[in-house]
């Protein structure tokens, strides 16, 4: 087994370790309308202590956007790292409308006058004089719309209020339009056993970008305490789940995944890991540009998750055991 411990976040240079925490969990219930876009009912102190744990054990990087919790998920994450700001790494980020007090989307916005607003309003709930991080949250936009984007992106980092900047999308067109900015550094991208995510590892790969994963536990199917018949509350997004997602139907897990999941499960579990470690190794071991970023509601999943570098990346022989199960991905390892 190979320790792993940092990775650079793309051409920015900024060393990173090799997982970040993903904090939409704790950021807590929001909505768009009547359908919710969190993940239940958090406790707050138990998530301050959650981070500042993942801190002591190693973790550097935490990401977060304003709308997680309609601002709230900033605002823990800002108490927890007062005192830890410059040991740790800040990824957030733009692009949706909100009302902190219904906790409700109201829509998007990518024009340059909002992204400034947005981030000084991300700044203020963070309780930081800068983002490390920042990264358009609307996953397509018009070719013609992403021009004035870069240039606010480029003038918020001369004037040192972020450092660095990508996107958060799975369309690899968008991608490759923030790619060749020298000041882009991160591609987000949803990333596991079950989504291989090639076109936009190449991109990055090829432009020197972090790959940034999120979904790296294909929202919490890859932990294994999901059965067949496991029914989540109406309150969390996966009982009540938008168009997009994959892993769950009417709050139930799809019985297509769990069949999937049986089928690495001892690969996965191998040499000791827990399911949740092989899950991660595996993202270490598709690229190494890869970092993920699984969510957390407590301390134990956060040392669980954290765990999983003193192993490191899953060997060639296993990823390609994994390709030939799942069906045929040709790739080098």
């Amino acid at each position: 087994m190979n320790k792993i411990s940092t990775r650079k976040l793309g051409q920015s240079n900024i060393e990173v370790s090799a997982m970040g925490l993903g904090c939409w969990a704790i950021g807590g219930p929001f909505w768009e309308g009547d359908k919710p876009q969190g993940w239940s009912t958090v406790d707050d102190n138990e998530s301050i202590r959650a981070i500042q744990r993942a801190i002591d054990l190693g973790v550097n990087f935490f990401d977060t956007a304003d709308v997680y919790g309609a601002g709230h998920s900033e605002k823990i994450l800002g108490k927890a790292i007062q005192d830890y700001r410059d040991d740790v790494v800040i990824a957030s980020k733009f692009g949706n409308m909100f009302d902190e007090k219904t906790k409700q989307i109201i829509g998007t916005n990518s024009s340059p006058d909002y992204v400034r607003k947005a981030c000084q309003a991300s700044l203020q709930r963070l309780n930081i004089d800068y983002i490390d991080l920042y990264q358009l949250h609307i996953w397509t936009l018009p070719v013609e719309e992403t021009k004035p984007i870069l240039e606010v992106l480029d003038d918020l980092k001369d004037e040192e209020l972020i450092r660095t900047y990508g996107w958060s999308t799975d369309v690899t067109s968008n991608a490759h339009l923030f790619a060749k900015s020298p000041n882009c550094s991160a591609i987000q991208q949803e990333l596991n056993v079950f989504i291989d995510g090639r076109e936009i590892i190449e991109l990055c790969e090829k432009y020197n970008l972090a790959s940034i994963n999120r979904t790296v536990l294909a929202m919490g199917l890859l932990t294994g305490k999901y059965k067949s018949d496991s029914q989540l509350p109406k309150d969390d997004i996966r009982g009540n789940e938008p168009e997009w997602m994959k892993y769950f139907k009417d709050g139930k897990p799809i019985e297509e995944w769990i069949k999937k999941l049986d089928l690495v499960r001892d690969i996965l579990t191998s040499e000791g890991r827990t399911l949740v470690q092989g899950a991660l190794a595996w993202v270490w071991a598709r690229s190494e540009k890869t970092i993920p970023i699984p969510g957390f509601k407590s301390v134990e999943q956060v040392e669980e998750n954290i765990t999983a570098m003193e192993f490191g990346p899953l060997n060639s022989n296993q990823m390609q055991e994994i390709d030939k199960i799942l069906g045929e991905r040709s790739y080098r390892y």
